[in-house]
C-alpha cells in the first residue's frame, strides 16, 4: 500500500512539473528574444513589393522593413529567414522563427494552429484577367484555368468560391504563379493586389485588370500558439506605431497609401 501511495505522488510531482515546465516553454519566446538580443523573423523575398530581393541581393519590401522596425523597437538584432507561402507556418511551428512577417491573412484554420498579432497592414486577393476576357462572377470561371500560389489565402478563397468546372493550377511560389500567366500557360490569375499590379507595370501588353475580388485581407503577423507575452508584445508596437503614424509611412513608401483603419 506504501509503494503505490508513493508511486502515486511521484507521478502526481511529475504531472505537476510536467505542467510547470510545458507552461514555461509555451511562455519563454520573448524572454528568450531579450536574453540573446536577437529575432528571427521568417519573411517573403518572392511578394513585391511587400518582400523581395534587391539589385543588391538584398531583402527589401514592407514587410522587410516592418519586422526591421519591430526589433528596432525592442532593442535587439534581428535575423530574416526566407519563406514561402508554403512553408511560412510550419516554420514557426518548427521554432525555425519566432515571428512570421509575410502577408499573413488570418482564417479560423490558422488561428488553429497559430496565434496572430493585431493587424500591420492592408492587403486584398482578387482575381486578374485581360481586358478582353468577360468575367463578372465566379461562374464565370468555369471551364478556364486559374493560376494561383499553393497555400495563400488566394488559393484558400478561390477553392471556395470557383465553380467545379474552373481549372486551378498551383504553383510553389508567387514567383511561378506570376510567370504561368505572363507566358499564357493560364488565363487568369489569382493573386494580391500588389503583386498584380507590379505584374502590369511589367507587363503592360498583357493588358491585365481586376475582375473579382476573393477577400479583403489585412495583413497580420504569426506568433507560436502559446506565445502570449511575446504577442501581447508585439501588439504594443504596432498599435504605438500606428498612433505615431509610423505604419503609415510605410504602407505609404511601398503601397503608395497609408494603412488606414486596421483591425486589432
Amino acid at each position: 500500500m506504501k509503494h503505490l501511495t508513493r508511486r502515486l505522488a511521484a507521478t502526481a510531482a511529475f504531472a505537476v512539473l510536467a505542467s510547470v515546465a510545458v507552461g514555461a516553454h509555451a511562455q519563454n519566446a520573448l524572454d528568450k528574444v531579450m536574453a540573446s538580443k536577437k529575432i528571427t523573423i521568417a519573411v517573403p523575398t518572392d511578394f513585391p513589393p511587400y518582400g523581395f530581393v534587391g539589385t543588391d541581393m538584398a531583402p527589401q519590401g514592407l514587410d522587410i522593413d516592418t519586422a526591421r522596425y519591430i526589433a528596432d523597437k525592442l532593442g535587439v538584432k534581428v535575423e530574416l529567414t526566407p519563406v514561402t507561402s508554403a512553408n511560412r507556418i510550419p516554420y514557426l511551428q518548427s521554432g525555425k522563427a519566432e515571428l512570421v512577417i509575410s502577408t499573413l491573412g488570418k482564417n479560423p484554420e490558422r488561428e488553429k494552429v497559430i496565434d496572430f498579432t493585431v493587424a500591420y497592414s492592408p492587403f486584398f486577393q482578387a482575381v486578374f484577367a485581360p481586358k478582353a476576357m468577360a468575367v463578372k462572377s465566379f461562374a464565370d470561371l468555369g471551364g478556364k484555368s486559374v493560376g494561383v500560389t499553393r497555400g495563400a489565402i488566394e488559393d484558400q478563397e478561390l477553392t471556395k468560391l470557383a465553380p467545379a468546372s474552373a481549372d486551378i493550377k498551383r504553383f510553389e511560389d508567387n514567383n511561378a504563379t506570376v510567370s504561368s500567366f505572363v507566358a499564357g500557360q493560364v488565363q487568369l490569375i489569382a493573386t494580391g493586389a500588389s503583386v498584380a499590379g507590379n505584374m502590369m507595370a511589367k507587363n503592360p501588353q498583357l493588358g491585365t485588370e481586376y475582375k473579382l475580388l476573393l477577400k479583403d485581407s489585412p495583413n497580420f503577423i504569426g506568433v507560436a500558439k502559446g506565445e502570449d507575452k511575446l504577442r501581447l508584445r508585439i501588439n504594443e508596437i504596432l498599435i504605438e506605431g500606428k498612433k505615431a503614424g509610423d505604419l503609415d509611412k510605410l504602407a505609404q513608401k511601398w503601397l503608395g497609401r497609408p494603412a488606414g483603419d486596421l483591425p486589432q
